[in-house]
């Protein structure tokens, strides 16, 4: 039997023995930088614009020209020039005087405002009519108002979205610094598994979880390396965990953590290392192995891929995080249940759930798949902790879904 531990010890244990490790960091190009996390903070060297600009096709003008205006009796300004896109103005804008200015252009010094094109009327004798009055500052972007120099923009630990690759492209860096991925060895082990191009004979069954972790790890911000299907032979698993300790930042097994007599994965990583941790009080998982070779981490996973994902998400993802430096954490909506869940195993569960828009809300319906079939898993979009003290969920109940993320 095994001696099991909590989740809460467990991950205690994790950051106990493992909290500290993380990854140097490199320089890398802006281009490859989606997803990678920051190493360093990053502080806006220059105001962003640079300059004021306006946010519509019209005129510039002073607001004070316009007071009063209306379509009936409108101001009448003489047009001074126009502003070229990428050009400034030379002269300061004069009362009783207008620029024609775009979107996006540099407001000429004197102007305080700018006035849409729709409610101007070109009288083609020099002269435009204002047909709306405008306030100081209307339709203009100042100077510093998205970003002031000296702000700090972003934080070390930020994983790098989209719009911040925008955000740092606007302030002129080609360049980024960025936390080491951590290259996560993988190793399926077991006699039954196949590759996923091979038709399975009966009692075999095509090597899933390889490609399972690995996707895993490139979501985290890891890089995997593969290092096939291990029989469960003793040495074959010994060499494998040797090399791939040697050359990795932390280390997956997946297949022979359990009990039974060709179960080898804990005598392999005691032979090389040390067990932390054999089970956790969870379901899908329970006979989770947490130990070390070195300084590197070894997690021995289920061979089941839907109790290896699961526990992945759980305990593998967040020492990614950690070694990575990032500011992350688990995102998790409420969901009202569509029916009952009976759960009395004295151990946390994880219950999948797709969500639902129903006429009163948000609701989570359970989606029950049994460890070893991954495919019901496609459809789902995240999953709720059952407590292991708990003897069910009723249905109409109120739970929190922990959504299948890692930003």
């Amino acid at each position: 039997m095994l001696t099991v531990k909590t989740p809460d010890e467990t991950r205690a244990l994790i950051d106990d023995k493992f909290g500290r490790l993380r990854m140097a960091e490199e320089t890398i190009a802006l281009s490859d930088a989606l997803n990678r996390v920051l190493s360093r903070t990053i502080v806006a060297a220059e105001d962003i614009p640079g300059f004021d600009r306006s946010t519509v096709d019209g005129f510039a003008v002073r607001a004070a020209d316009t007071f009063g205006c209306s379509e009936s009796i409108p101001a009448i300004l003489d047009l001074q020039g126009e502003i070229l896109m990428g050009q400034t103005s030379p002269h300061d804008l004069l009362a009783e005087k207008c620029m024609a200015i775009a979107t996006g252009g540099a407001l000429p010094p004197g102007a305080d405002a700018a006035v849409m094109l729709e409610y101007t009327e070109d009288y083609q004798d020099g002269t435009i009519g204002i047909m709306r009055p405008v306030a100081p500052g209307a339709n203009l972007i100042f100077r510093g108002d998205d970003v002031s120099s000296g702000q700090v923009i972003m934080k070390a630990g930020k994983k790098l979205r989209p719009h911040d690759i925008g955000a740092l492209a606007a302030l002129g860096y080609e360049t980024v610094y960025v936390a080491k991925q951590p290259r996560v060895g993988i190793i399926s082990t077991g006699n039954e598994l196949v590759g996923i191009g091979a038709q399975p004979q009966i009692g075999q069954i095509r090597d899933v979880n390889s490609w399972l972790l690995s996707a895993g790890a490139v979501a985290a911000g890891a890089e995997p390396v593969a290092y096939g299907i291990i029989p469960d032979k003793e040495n074959a698993l010994l060499a494998g965990l040797s090399q791939a300790a040697a050359a990795c930042d932390l280390v997956l097994i997946s297949g022979g953590s359990s009990v039974g007599a060709r179960d080898i994965t804990q005598q392999t990583i005691e032979a090389l290392g040390q067990v932390l941790l054999h089970g956790i009080a969870v379901k899908p998982g329970k006979p989770t192995i947490i130990g070390s070779v070195g300084d590197t981490p070894v997690f021995g996973l289920p061979g089941h891929p839907v109790a290896a994902h699961f526990i992945f998400e759980c305990f593998v993802l967040p020492l990614i995080q950690s070694m990575l430096g990032a500011s992350w954490r688990q995102h998790a909506i409420a969901a009202t249940l569509t029916e009952a869940i009976s759960s009395n195993h004295g151990r946390e569960e994880y219950m999948p759930v797709c969500l639902i828009q129903g006429e009163a809300g948000l609701q989570a319906a359970p989606v029950y798949a049994k460890s070893g079939l991954i495919t019901k898993l496609r459809d789902t979009d995240g999953y709720i902790r059952i407590p292991r003290d708990c003897e069910g969920l009723a249905g109409g109940a109120t739970v929190q879904v922990v959504m299948n993320s890692t930003d």
